[in-house]
């Protein structure tokens, strides 16, 4: 049967009498149009294929928009038509419609296996913020089925194959049954065309015997039901053959052996009549023990409710009945897409606040809607809002936390693809590693062997792979470095009092040097000693003990010496264990005495001390055995400055930097570099400023003066020049 337009109107006027048909017959015309001279591969002239899906649309009882982008779905793909045009000529909204249809079809869904058909299903919804798109789709999917047979027989199970494991499923997740019911029998048709022309066959031998028992059985519970004051609806059928095929395979059985392939329906007017009529089908029939299910009190996760039972009949026949209301009937049928036309009154917020599966995660019923147009328009799809489904250059689909990069990407591939990539290409475009992937991008990582991981890398990765790989390229990467600095400064030291360290570094004496010492060999120590923490003279001490002696040269003075010419001094910190260390204040944060303070170990160059709230802290101590405790020291004499770079921000008016510089000079403060006009915005100027504290307090007392100041909108710490994470 050809389907007319006309047909098309029918069924959108039944649910819905004020549809824009003006709306509809544009859409008609324009989609005749486009798709003019083109033809089907069955030979008929293509514009069946949209009046067919906007059928399918009507039948589920969507909105005008729904319909109208039902015709017009192929015309972005197939035609010279584009999606402004569509925005132009029917609106945004069916243009988005469309362009979500347009992109869906545009997937790759080559790989079968499990794993990629439901991230190939979770992305297409995670891709789809509106729940049309997917209807839409569905109903497209359903025609080209109906019409499978005229591809070639390679492409037909290729099609069924994609359909049962993505598309099937997802009508399910959307419970619309009677769609996902269609999808497997006509996939299952042609995925195993044996199996399924056996069963078909098998049971249209039983189908007489079978509808007699229908009829029979429907009658007699009719009757029953009847005598107990109930109004029921009442059908039987035969269950659908995937059904029975998945059931015969599960229970590695025969068709003969299975009984329960006839299933009756009864319809109510309330849940109270639902529990009445499994009351009357338990008291008529014998129940199946363990096949009772109350899926009313517990919905199953896409809102299907119904009282499913199993009970033997008086031949020995065995049967499934399932008693739900008329409204539960209509969502088990078409799910999402009838979910309004049962919504009641501005109430019945308890049950939907409950969210107790995955649909009313994404329903937002935030009033009571009685439009079914306005229901779908703030139906939203986002079911996985913290999940990005990209594509390999392969067509495979992988998973990331929404914020992924391509350096997630890279390290999901193989580690050594992580640990030397330099950039990617999303799509066909070079991007940088900062770039945030998203639903359907196809990814190509580009490598060199000479890139390596840097420790910028873990601001930019968001999977736990990425990260953790990372962390120990750079610990490998700094150990290995600080075992070779360690091992040249010990050489150094021996070499300094003329010992031989082939003869010292081993046998007995460096077993018990390491334990005096508290390492467990001699490479712990060595890195160690490369990375700041300890001195290569303590393991010349503890192997000759005659040098202890020397322990007494002016080692102190030359320490400081070197401090002075490093620029490294102490600022009166101490390190927890350590009485020689060689210690830094980071000038990326710049920490005044009285502020808590963290000490970070670095390869050589002793121990940098950062403010506990200096934003590299974080970056800098993921490696927690690189993180050593660190306090301030006693200043006796009050001769210990630090120095402060801060940023003022101020209206440009005469006079106000001289006030600004009268204020600081007030506190007894040292100002050391001053740069005015370095930042200008309109109005306000920015001026830099380096001056000396003694301490926190000392600090925040020259703060206050400068906020007090008329004019100075805001005083702030920042970086030294030239700072750097350590």
């Amino acid at each position: 049967m050809v389907r007319r337009f006309e047909d098309i109107l029918e069924r959108v006027a039944e649910h819905d009498p004020n549809s824009d048909q003006d709306l509809l017959r544009r859409a008609y015309v324009f989609s005749a149009r486009e798709h003019r001279n083109q033809k089907r591969r069955s030979g008929e002239p293509y514009l069946v294929h949209p009046l067919e899906v906007a059928y399918i649309l009507a039948e589920l009882r969507l909105d005008t928009a729904s319909v109208v982008a039902g015709l017009l779905h192929d015309v972005v793909e197939d035609t010279l038509t584009t999606i402004d045009n569509v925005a132009d000529y029917f609106g945004r909204d069916v243009a988005a419609i469309v362009e979500g249809v347009t992109k869906i079809s545009k997937l790759n869904f080559q790989s079968t296996e499990q794993a990629q058909a439901e991230n190939l299903r979770k992305m297409i919804l995670a891709m789809t913020h509106d729940v049309r798109v997917i209807l839409v789709k569905l109903a497209d999917r359903i025609h080209n089925m109906r019409t499978l047979e005229h591809l070639k027989p390679e492409k037909r199970e290729r099609i069924a194959r994609e359909t049962l494991d993505i598309f099937a499923p997802i009508a399910n997740r959307l419970g619309i049954g009677k769609v996902k019911t269609e999808l497997e029998d006509l996939s299952f048709r042609y995925i195993d065309p044996l199996a399924y022309r056996s069963l078909e066959s098998a049971l249209a031998a039983r189908r007489k015997v079978s509808e007699e028992f229908i009829e029979e059985t429907r009658k007699r519970l009719e009757q029953t039901i009847a005598e107990q004051g109930i109004e029921a609806e009442i059908s039987g059928r035969v269950k659908h053959l995937y059904s029975i095929y998945r059931k015969m395979r599960a229970q590695k059985i025969g068709v003969d052996e299975v009984y329960d392939y006839v299933a009756f329906r009864v319809l109510t007017g309330s849940v109270k009549d639902c529990y009445g009529v499994l009351g009357i089908v338990h008291s008529s029939w014998r129940p199946v023990p363990g096949r009772i299910k109350d899926y009313i009190a517990m919905p199953k996760p896409n809102l299907y409710q119904s009282l499913h039972t199993s009970v033997m009949s008086d031949r020995g026949q065995p049967f499934e009945v399932q008693i739900r209301t008329h409204e539960m009937h209509a969502i088990a049928e078409e799910g999402i897409a009838a979910h309004w036309q049962y919504k009641e009154g501005a109430g019945d917020s308890d049950r939907e606040q409950d969210r107790v599966a995955w649909l009313r995660q994404i329903l937002d019923w935030q009033q009571d809607l009685q439009d079914p147009r306005e229901f779908l328009e703030l139906v939203k799809v986002d079911l996985y809002p913290e999940e990005v489904y990209a594509f390999t250059p392969k067509g495979e689909v992988l998973c990331f936390p929404r914020g992924a990069t391509p350096i997630d990407f890279a390290y999901r591939i193989h580690t050594e693809v992580g640990n030397h990539c330099t950039g990617a290409k999303v799509n066909g475009r070079i991007v940088p590693l900062k770039y945030e992937l998203e639903n359907g991008d196809i990814v190509e990582i580009m490598t060199q062997p000479a890139r390596t991981p840097s420790r910028d890398w873990l601001a930019l990765a968001r999977t736990s792979k990425a990260r953790s790989k990372i962390r120990a390229w750079i610990n490998q990467s700094e150990r290995e470095s600080a075992l070779a600095l360690g091992r040249e400064m010990i050489d150094k030291e021996f070499r300094k009092y003329k010992l031989s360290p082939r003869k010292l570094l081993e046998g007995e004496n460096l077993a018990q040097a390491m334990e005096k010492l508290g390492f467990k060999n001699l490479e712990d120590f060595q890195s160690s000693v490369g990375y700041g923490k300890s001195s290569a003279h303590q393991l010349v001490s503890a192997l000759v003990p005659d040098t202890q002696k020397l322990e007494e040269r002016p080692d102190g003075r030359v320490k400081r010496a070197v401090k002075r010419a490093l620029g490294m001094r102490e600022k009166g910190v101490k390190v927890q264990g350590l009485d020689d260390a060689l210690i830094t204040l980071a000038r990326c944060c710049n920490p005044v005495r009285g502020e808590d303070i963290v000490g970070y170990i670095t390869r050589g160059k002793g121990v940098s001390v950062h403010a506990v709230h200096c934003p590299n802290v974080a970056q800098l101590m993921f490696d927690t055995d690189r993180r050593i405790g660190v306090e301030w020291g006693s200043d006796s004499d009050g001769s210990t400055t630090f120095d402060v770079s801060v940023a003022v921000d101020v209206e440009d008016q005469p006079g106000l930097l001289a006030k600004i510089v009268s204020a600081i000079s007030d506190e007894s403060t040292n100002i050391k570099n001053l740069e005015a006009n370095a930042e200008t915005t309109g109005s306000e100027t920015r001026v830099l400023f380096v001056f000396s504290v003694n301490d926190r307090k000392h600090m925040e007392r020259v703060f206050n003066r400068i906020r007090q100041i008329n004019g100075v909108r805001d005083v702030v710490r920042v970086p030294a020049v030239g700072a750097h994470n350590a």
